[in-house]
């Protein structure tokens, strides 16, 4: 090993479930571990190269004890005689002055009152920023309803608060006029109970998770810097070659990341519809190896060669690329079958297919003729092996399957109500994989007997956002509220519950199989990082 030591604190003499960083100096790779039962952390001597470097930890409710800050630097040296001797660092923590600092959004709606259907409202807020900005805020009730909630919807969904975009049109199948209104009047009594607004503490308990223990603790995270802070990596892919790739949710930038040495470098398209936001969302690769890309408000799919490193692009038809047009997932998966790649709108709840050969676009309006004021949102779209494809309906719970042949639309709606199926994949065996983001739950369909099955998180207002199944037939995902990403044995219902080394937004998920044990990478969508995660058993 290359770095070893026992963390304790005034209140534990050895603590498990500490993550336990070390970056070293001039590099953008970060490398953690985490305490067993002994409260004994190990760097395995190939993850850190010689060096000096500056260690880390996250222990919520503690810090590294103040008059022991200077110990929090290192030198890692080279070997001797072939012989690898570990530097020892054993590490002090103190209790931590500003606890609210260090929650995540999900121990924030832990702590908070009110109840389910009040909470519920701020997964729609953590897209964009954290919900201690909200509840450190001092906003009254009617500052919420007249400024700062419309403000909020006038933002598309890749602003940053370090880069803000406005929206250039609603969406059409939205609420609107008094049903909005008095959304936004419920929310605004609520926010202004659970913020600073009538108070300089809150009137409420901070509650912390459990530190993780047993399988949750044998573990070693990568994390990788990206070059700015406004580099948002919502996609993240590993490619056959072992590079990673990644979309930048607000720029209009390719990325490409070599794990090896941490090199980033950004491919660069252009705008297609001048003065509307930037960014893309859904990254997939096809049967051949190319990229494909959802250029969101610019309402593009876009294909890039990496061998060439060339990009196509296709726009919709005019009558199609209305102001409020947006593309988010493009889905080759399964193209090689037809020639054709679906992709979906969330400007209208449509669903496109594009024929790459003659570029024609045909399209799909399930709802359509749904009653005046119900509200749809097509988020995903997911090809099984004939190209048949499948699409969540967010909004209103369902998955949908259009027949490739026939065009013909059939809905499924999920076991749990209102559980807001979000991102999928589809398995070797046409099974379908998503995650209900509002029902705290992994969702499987099957496609071929038309059949669901469902596994409850273990932490509530986990929100899994996407779900991948690996090569043991385990079930990935990761949550954009408590910073943990979950590993599910589909056989034995058993999960783990892996906490990352700092504050992630996670979206999409990707498990690399051709690694022994599988590795799981996701971006840190407001981190400006990429993170891989290797189990140890």
């Amino acid at each position: 090993m290359a770095l070893t030591g026992v963390v304790s604190s005034p209140d534990e003499a050895a603590m498990e479930g500490v993550l336990v960083s070390a970056s070293k100096a001039g590099s953008n790779i970060t490398v953690t571990v985490v305490t067993g039962a002994d409260g004994r952390y190990a760097f395995p001597a190939n993850r850190l190269e010689p060096g000096q470097y500056t260690i880390a930890v996250r222990a919520v409710g503690y810090q590294l004890d103040p008059p022991r800050q200077k110990e929090s630097a290192i030198e890692i040296k080279a070997p001797e005689a072939g012989e690898q001797k570990p530097a020892i660092r054993d590490i002090r923590l103190g209790k931590t002055a500003d606890l609210a600092a260090q929650l995540s959004n999900g121990e924030w709606l832990a702590s908070i009152p009110g109840n389910d259907r009040q909470k519920d409202q701020l997964l729609n807020c953590v897209g964009c920023h954290t919900l201690e900005r909200i509840v450190r805020s001092r906003y009254d009730a009617e500052s919420f309803l007249t400024h700062i909630l419309p403000r909020m919807q006038g933002y598309v969904q890749q602003s940053l608060p370090i880069h803000p975009q406005l929206r250039p049109a609603e969406r059409l199948m939205e609420e609107r006029g008094e049903d909005r209104i008095e959304i936004y009047r419920a929310a605004a009594d609520y926010l202004a109970t659970i913020n600073l607004s009538t108070a300089d503490q809150w009137k409420y308990p901070l509650k912390t998770y459990d530190r993780p223990k047993g399988a949750a603790t044998r573990v070693v995270y990568t994390e990788y810097d990206l070059p700015r802070e406004e580099v948002a990596p919502h996609d993240v892919i590993v490619d056959k070659q072992g590079i990673v790739w990644f979309s930048s949710f607000g720029e209009q930038n390719l990325g490409r990341l070599d794990p090896q040495t941490g090199k980033v470098t950004e491919f660069a398209y252009p705008k297609h519809r001048e003065n509307f936001p930037t960014g893309s969302l859904g990254l997939r690769a096809d049967a051949a190896g190319n990229l494909w890309l959802g250029n969101m408000y610019q309402a593009t799919i876009i294909r890039f060669d990496p061998k060439t490193e060339q990009f196509k692009f296709w726009t919709l038809p005019a009558e199609r690329n209305i102001d409020a047009a947006q593309i988010n997932m493009v889905s080759p998966q399964s193209s090689h079958v037809d020639g054709k790649v679906w992709t979906q709108n969330n400007g209208f709840a449509g669903v496109h297919r594009l024929d790459i050969a003659t570029g024609k676009i045909e399209t799909w309006e399930p709802f359509k003729g749904a009653p005046k004021g119900e509200s749809h949102n097509i988020y995903d779209v997911i090809p099984d092996s004939a190209n048949n494809v499948y699409f969540t309906d967010f909004r209103q719970g369902q998955i949908g399957r259009i027949d490739a042949k026939t065009g013909e639309v059939s809905l499924f709606q999920t076991p749990t109500p209102r559980s807001a199926p979000r991102r999928g994949n589809m398995d070797a065996q046409d099974r379908l994989w998503f995650g209900e983001y509002r029902g705290d739950r992994i969702g499987m369909f099957d496609t071929r007997t038309r059949t669901f099955r469902e596994w409850k998180l273990a932490t509530r207002w986990s929100a899994p956002y996407d779900v991948v199944l690996d090569r043991d037939e385990n079930a990935w995902t990761g949550s954009m509220i408590t910073d943990q990403v979950t590993r599910l044995n589909t056989r034995s219902g058993d999960m783990t519950d892996y906490l990352l080394p700092r504050s992630t937004n996670i979206r999409r998920v990707f498990v690399d199989d051709s690694t022994t044990p599988v590795s799981f990478w996701v971006g840190s969508n407001d981190g400006a990082s990429i993170v891989r995660i290797e189990p140890l058993d």
